[in-house]
């Protein structure tokens, strides 16, 4: 009899702490009692109740990837291409995300193939290539809608890979080139029209300051003339000045008057007027001449 309360004791003992449940951090339990839905249990210490309550599902609150494979999509025109698709969510309601759907992430991957032909099936294969944003709002706001009621809420929508088909490929591959090889020659271009205007400026500079520097030199030349011709004056008004000063008689004046005739006549005057008061000055210092001459004899 003690063996068997025993036993009961420790059978007790092993079911109370098979059922305590630790729920750990971004995670949550839900339970069923009998069959049906009875709590979710949140972060802590929970204790179920041995062979009536069980855990149904263990859902993970974390946000979650998911990588779908490639799916084949029409466009507008009638171009086939491959898009892969990577759907970020999140479960909100683990109650719903346990009922609300068979296979949540399968029922999400055919979601997200359906919206996604419906979209690109109203766009053209440049629109295509060139509105990744608007494609990804789109199937975010459609995904978000629809999974609602299953706990889910998608956070985020991203096309990973865009694959047209080979020719395709190859016709973009060649338009891309002629593209970049006309950019080249029009910065080409533009580079050799800058430098040529640059030469241009150069060259006009250069003239004007070629300009500039005959100015300031024919206007320096002309300065001094100017200034020599102004000292010569200045020299001769002391001259004059100085002789003024002097008081010289009339007979020095009429030698100095006749020097300067000899001086002008020195063989390159053929005719020259003698005023009337130098000619007696010169007959007289001509008799001198003679005279002295005659005593030398």
């Amino acid at each position: 009899m003690l063996y068997f309360f025993l036993a009961i004791v420790v059978i007790a003992i092993f079911l109370f702490i098979t059922n305590i449940k630790i729920v750990p951090q971004a995670s949550a339990f839900v339970t069923e009692r009998l069959g049906a839905y009875n709590q979710t249990w949140s972060v802590g210490l929970h204790i179920k109740i041995p062979f009536i309550d069980r855990v149904a599902k263990i859902v993970s609150l974390k946000e979650q990837v998911v990588d779908f494979k490639p799916q084949p999509v029409i466009t507008k025109d009638n171009v086939t291409m491959q898009i892969d698709t990577v759907v970020f969510f999140q479960i909100t309601d683990p109650k719903l995300f346990t009922y609300g759907v068979d296979s949540p992430l399968s029922a999400i991957e055919n979601l997200t193939a359906t919206t996604l032909r419906n979209i690109i099936g109203e766009l053209e294969l440049d629109q295509t290539l060139t509105s990744r944003d608007l494609i990804n709002t789109k199937m975010r706001s459609i995904l978000d809608e629809a999974t609602d009621p299953w706990g889910i809420k998608v956070n985020r929508v991203e096309l990973k890979n865009i694959l047209p088909p080979r020719e395709i490929q190859d016709s973009m591959e060649r338009q891309m080139k002629a593209e970049r090889e006309r950019r080249e020659s029009i910065l080409r271009a533009e580079g050799e029209k800058r430098s040529a205007i640059l030469v241009a400026e150069g060259e006009k500079e250069s003239e004007i300051l070629r300009a500039e520097a005959q100015r300031v030199a024919h206007i320096k030349e002309a300065e001094g003339e100017a200034q020599a011709i102004l000292e010569v004056q200045k020299a001769i008004a002391e001259g004059i000045k100085m002789i003024n000063e002097a008081k010289p008689s009339e007979a020095v004046v009429a030698l100095k008057s006749l020097e300067a005739f000899e001086k002008i006549a020195d063989g390159k005057a053929t005719k020259i007027i003698i005023p009337s008061e130098i000619q007696g000055l010169a007959g007289l210092a001509t008799s001198l001449k003679e005279l002295m001459t005659d005593k030398t004899e």
